[in-house]
Parts: C-alpha cells; structure tokens; sequence
C-alpha cells in the first residue's frame, strides 16, 4: 500500500478534515500546508496529485500518536526514513492503544482471521527469528476492520 491510500483510509475512517490533518503534523513538531494535504488526498489519476513520502508518513503517524495518547515527555521520535507495512500497523497500534485481543476483533470484521501468534510477528523486530513482514493485504484488511470499527 503506498502512503497516500493509507492517509486516505484514515482521514476517513476517523473522519479528520484537511485542517485536523495539519493540525496531527503541528502536534509532531512539523509545518505543512493545507493545499500539501489536499494534494496528499488526491487520487493518482487526478491532477495536483503528489506522493506522500515515507518521512511524511512517519511524521503524520507520530503526531497520530500524539494526539490521540498526548505526547510524551522530552524529545519526540524521529520520524523514520525508511517506512514499512509493519512500522505503519505498530504505530496505529500504538496511537489506539490496541492489545492483541482487540486487534483480532477488528480484523474479523474485516472478515480477515489470524492467531495471536501470527499477530506478534507482525511487531517484532527485524532481526528476530520469529518477525513477519506485514503484507499489504494484512495491512488493508486491519484498516478496512479499523473503519468498520469506527465508523459502524
């Protein structure tokens, strides 16, 4: 999935217009404009469209997490370079504050199945010998069961 449908999906699933949107990069210590938004939410095919780059992404999540849990004391993480499916579903679930439990039920309603053990593959580091790499079709699937969810 690349960045632009998974801020597409969320800005739905949470109902956020383009200045709550602005509003989640103020809380992560960035400066966007409203039309950067805009251009952000635009389908491919239509013009004004630009990608969404991987530290955008990671910004906008960050301040997700800030917003939705408040931020935490000192320093704020660095918005990651490089962003994977799994670094994605880790900091949703981390901003939702979701236990495993709850995040199988929300991937039932998106008619999607997993065990628990194969859920925490998903958020372990690289270099254990148990890490999954999330595939799109897991990571579409959660945010089709977070807006089922969310928006009922």
């Amino acid at each position: 999935m690349n960045n632009n449908d998974v801020l597409r999906r969320l800005r739905y699933t949470f109902d956020l217009k383009e200045l709550s949107i602005v509003d989640i990069f103020a809380s992560a210590e960035e400066t966007i404009a409203q039309e950067q938004v805009t251009a952000w939410l635009k389908k491919e095919e239509e013009t004004g469209y630009v990608e969404m780059i991987d530290v955008e992404m990671a910004t906008f999540l960050n301040g997700f997490i800030n917003t939705k849990r408040g931020k935490r004391e000192g320093a704020q993480p660095e918005p990651e370079k490089r962003l994977t499916n799994n670094a994605i579903f880790m900091k949703l679930r981390i901003a939702l504050n979701l236990q495993a439990e709850e995040i199988l039920d929300i991937m039932s309603l998106a008619e999607f199945n997993l065990s628990k053990h194969e859920l925490s593959s998903f958020f372990r580091k690289p270099d254990n010998r148990h890490y999954c790499e999330c595939k799109d079709q897991i990571l579409r699937n959660f945010l089709m069961g977070l807006q089922k969810h969310y928006r009922a």
